[in-house]
C-alpha cells in the first residue's frame, strides 16, 4: 500500500470515541514527503480535482517546512528537500485560467501562489534545465504530463532514482476517445510508483453517476455536438464555454453519456482512404474531403452515421457531430499527424486545392507536434 495519506488506526480511533460499528473509510490527512523517488500519478477526467489535489500537496509542504531539522533529515536526500516544490506547466496549455496570476497553481475553485517556483516548458529538455537550475527542489508537480514528449518519463525516472526527487503528475491518462492518451501516458504508467484515481460527477444534466472519462464536444447555436472520433488528439481548451467548430469544450462523463461518433467510420473508411492515398491513389480521399468541406450529406461519413444511429435514442445527438464544421481539416490532421499516412506535400496540395482553413490547420498541427507552415502555393 503506498504511503499516501492513510491511517490504519482510523477505525480504532472512532471506536474509542464511542462510534457504533459502521463502515469506516480510510483517513485522508497529510502528504508524505519522507519517501524518496516516488512518481505519483493523479488520474481522472477533467474536473475530478487532480490539480486541486496538487495544490493541497503544495499547502502541506508549506506546513511541513515549519518543522524542525529532524524533519528535514527525513524529507531530504543529499542537497534536495522534498518539502521544496516546483510547479511545471506546458507552454501549449496557455489558454486556461487566464484571469489568474502568472505564478498561480490554478484549479477550478481557487489557486495557490508559487512565487519563483513555477515554469512553463516545451518538452523534456526544458524539464532537465529546470532540475539543473533548482538543485534544492525535491518535489516537482508536472501538470498534464501527457502533453509532453515520451522522453519525459525517463528524465523523471532517472532524477527520482539518482537524486531522490519526487514527482507528482495531475494528468489525463485517457484521451477523449477513451484510449490511453499517447505513448507518454503509457510510459508514465510504466514508471509510476503510486496511482491515485479520482472521479467526478457525470456532467450530463440527467445523471449523477461517477465519471471516469473526459468528453469533448462543440457548442453550435446552443446545441451540444460530440467530437468525432478522428477529431485532433490535442486541442487545448480553456474553462470558458466556446461556440463554434474550432475550439472544443470538455466535460466529465460516465460511459453512458460519453458520445463518440465516427469510430467505426474512421477505421472502415477514413483510414483506408488515407492508406490508398499513401500509395498514390488519392481520388477516393479527395472526393470524401470535398464532400466534408462543401456537401456533408454526400459524404460517406454522413451515410455511416445515418445508418448506424438512425434507430438510436440519442441518434440526433450523434448526427449533431456534423454541425461544427472544419471536418475535412480535422480528418486531414488525423491522417497526417497521428496515422502518418499522407505526406506533407500531399497535405499541402489538398489544403490549397480544397481551400481549407489554413490558420486552423497550422495551429492544430503545431499542437500535435507535426508543425506545417502553409505560406506559399505547393510545388507540383
Amino acid at each position: 500500500m503506498p504511503a499516501i495519506e492513510r491511517s490504519s488506526s482510523s477505525e480504532d480511533f472512532l471506536k474509542s470515541l464511542g462510534f457504533p460499528t459502521i463502515h469506516v473509510h480510510d483517513t485522508f490527512t497529510h502528504f508524505d514527503f519522507t519517501e524518496p523517488g516516488r512518481r505519483v500519478l493523479l488520474i481522472g477526467p477533467m474536473g475530478s480535482g487532480k490539480t486541486e489535489f496538487a495544490a493541497r500537496v503544495w499547502r502541506d509542504a508549506a506546513v511541513a517546512q515549519t518543522k524542525s531539522g529532524k524533519v528535514k533529515a527525513l524529507t531530504s536526500t543529499g542537497n534536495i528537500d522534498r518539502r521544496n516544490i516546483f510547479f511545471i506547466r506546458s507552454q501549449i496549455d496557455s489558454v486556461r485560467f487566464t484571469d489568474y496570476p502568472e505564478d498561480a497553481l490554478c484549479y477550478r475553485s481557487g489557486y495557490v501562489r508559487c512565487g519563483d517556483n513555477i515554469a512553463r516548458i516545451r518538452d523534456s529538455f526544458g524539464l532537465e534545465q529546470v532540475i539543473r537550475d533548482n538543485p534544492e527542489v525535491g518535489t516537482y508537480i508536472i501538470d498534464e504530463a501527457s502533453f509532453f514528449d515520451e522522453r519525459l518519463a525517463y528524465v523523471v525516472r532517472n532524477a527520482a532514482i539518482e537524486k531522490g526527487c519526487m514527482f507528482i503528475f495531475p494528468t489525463l491518462v485517457l484521451n477523449f476517445r477513451k484510449d490511453l492518451f499517447n505513448n507518454t501516458a503509457r510510459l508514465m504508467l510504466d514508471i509510476a510508483t503510486d496511482v491515485i484515481p479520482l472521479t467526478a460527477y457525470c456532467e450530463h444534466p440527467d445523471c449523477i453517476d461517477s465519471a471516469f472519462y473526459t468528453y469533448r464536444y462543440y457548442s453550435v447555436d446552443g446545441r451540444e455536438c460530440p467530437a468525432l472520433f478522428f477529431d485532433p488528439l490535442i486541442v487545448v481548451g480553456g474553462d470558458v464555454l466556446k461556440e463554434g467548430g474550432s475550439d472544443p469544450n470538455y466535460a466529465s462523463r460516465c460511459d453512458r453519456h460519453h458520445y463518440l461518433p465516427g469510430k467505426e467510420y474512421t477505421f472502415f473508411t477514413l483510414k483506408p482512404l488515407g492508406e490508398a492515398a499513401s500509395r498514390g491513389e488519392t481520388e477516393g480521399l479527395v472526393r470524401e474531403l470535398e464532400a466534408m468541406n462543401g456537401n456533408i450529406s454526400a459524404s460517406l461519413l454522413y451515410k455511416n452515421l445515418s445508418e448506424r444511429y438512425s434507430d438510436d435514442e440519442d441518434g440526433q445527438k450523434y448526427m449533431d457531430s456534423l454541425l461544427p464544421g472544419l471536418i475535412a481539416e480535422k480528418a486531414l490532421c488525423y491522417l497526417f499527424s497521428e496515422q502518418n499516412l499522407i505526406s506533407e506535400q500531399l497535405l499541402t496540395r489538398l489544403v490549397f486545392d480544397l481551400e481549407l482553413n489554413i490558420p486552423y490547420m497550422e495551429k492544430t498541427l503545431a499542437a500535435n507536434r507535426r508543425p506545417v507552415v502553409f505560406n506559399q502555393p505547393y510545388l507540383l
